[in-house]
């Protein structure tokens, strides 16, 4: 087997960035392309997420929300031109939304699912957006599974391997079932120092 060029790969990482600000594209998201000089985090994002069942009781993907820290928040808005009131709307962060789902496909989206012991593929994104709250930038976006099935057994993990972006759960709530049947239960494993991935985990009957 060929050995990898860790060279060649942390290059090609930074041709990506390159492109990123060639486009115009907010620094903020340029650095999810960036390969970490050192192994703590430039980004931070904190999560809340559901787990969407159809009315049948299938599971049919994840909508996730997450909230960047306020200095990546900042770099991404910089560019964009507000209303004359100086208010930016849905619509101004529409642009941004599409760059951020995009940039997050070569990133497998932080997010890997099995179901019922067996990896599960996500289609493209659907219904994703951006809101600006108090100087914080929230992209929410749902991963629908490409086909909804019947499921004993989830698990899904989101982190980032290069620890680049430190990915945390809310304090409170942050994971909720929707439609799920009523005797599915949940629970989640918080990222720590000893584990890289936030966990979540539901068994049904």
């Amino acid at each position: 087997m060929k050995p990898v060029d860790r060279r060649t790969t942390a290059s090609a990482r930074k041709t990506s960035m390159t492109d990123c600000f060639t486009k115009v594209v907010a620094p903020a998201l340029c650095l999810l392309f960036v390969e970490a000089a050192h192994a703590h985090p430039h980004v931070w994002m904190t999560m809340k997420s559901e787990i969407v069942y159809t009315a049948d009781g299938s599971v049919a993907g994840v909508r996730h929300a997450w909230a960047f820290d306020e200095a990546s928040s900042a770099a991404s808005i910089r560019e964009i031109e507000a209303e004359p009131k100086g208010v930016i709307t849905g619509d101004d962060l529409a642009p941004l939304a599409q760059v951020n789902v995009e940039s997050l496909k070569q990133l497998d989206y932080f997010t890997s699912a099995k179901v019922n012991g067996m990896k599960e593929q996500f289609d493209g994104p659907k219904d994703y957006w951006l809101v600006l709250e108090a100087g914080v930038l929230t992209l929410h976006f749902t991963l629908p599974f490409k086909s909804p099935k019947k499921a004993q057994k989830i698990e899904i993990e989101v982190y980032d391997p290069s620890y680049f972006v430190d990915i945390k759960l809310a304090g409170n709530d942050p994971i909720a079932l929707v439609n799920a049947p009523s005797e599915c239960e949940l629970s989640i494993q918080r990222q720590s120092w000893a584990q890289a991935a936030n966990k979540i985990m539901v068994t049904c009957p």
